[in-house]
């Protein structure tokens, strides 16, 4: 600890700047991993499954309802949306869900980017400490009095390597955790598209049915 506290001091204003943009991703990582790994988050093969069951037994509206009540998770905002719209044609399912994509995309993509912003700005400050360093260190051994010479070269390289360190020990942690943060996000969206064909696909075939077992009932009922 007392390192790290050396370190930043060590490494002046860059040093500041670099632990000020690590406190902005902490507050970033916290809420991503909040939002995504429970408030968006769902056990998706179970309200599927569920919401199957439902549809299959032709109970619309109680899977509208159980949708309703696990709407915070993307995936059933979507599914709502479609089977909502079960009575209508097909262009307007996918007309809802379409609607329903756009509103959840921006609740699931919202500030990620902001942390692989924050990892490549923190390792340029890094690289830009380390210039002035080095810059430091040559001005000493060209300019400054033999006297000082020792001294101001060592705090140049101090400056310069200490940057260096403390920038990559903020921007390679940040980047990893972005790297998780993606994939969930990919996943959450894959998921999304996925189980909204499939209902869609349901919906469709079980309109289909109904549609050909009512024209054959009339046929019968006209011979």
């Amino acid at each position: 600890m007392e390192g790290l506290l050396e370190m930043i001091t060590t490494s002046g204003i860059a040093g500041y700047c670099i632990v000020g943009l690590a406190v902005v991703a902490l507050g970033l990582i916290i809420d991503r991993v909040k939002s995504l790994f429970f408030d968006l988050s769902i056990k998706t093969d179970e309200f599927i499954a569920q919401v199957r069951s439902l549809l299959v037994s032709g109970q619309i509206e109680e899977a509208v309802t159980f949708s309703d009540a696990n709407r915070k998770a993307p995936v059933a905002h979507i599914v709502k949306a479609i089977v909502e719209r079960a009575d209508r044609d097909e262009e307007s399912i996918r007309k809802g869900m379409e609607i329903s994509f756009s509103e959840i995309l921006p609740k699931v993509t919202q500030r990620l980017g902001y942390l692989a912003m924050i990892s490549n700005v923190v390792t340029l400050i890094g690289l830009l400490g380390t210039i002035t360093g080095l810059i430091m260190a040559f001005e000493a051994v060209a300019n400054a009095d033999p006297a000082k010479k020792g001294e101001l070269l060592a705090s140049g390289i101090s400056l310069a390597m200490n940057t260096t360190a403390l920038g990559l020990t903020v921007a390679i942690p940040v980047m990893m955790i972005y790297s998780v943060l993606h994939a969930k996000q990919n996943k959450i969206l894959n998921e999304c598209v996925e189980q909204s064909s499939k209902i869609m696909d349901l919906l469709s075939g079980r309109v289909y049915v109904e549609k050909h077992s009512t024209s054959h009932e009339e046929n019968k009922k006209a011979a």
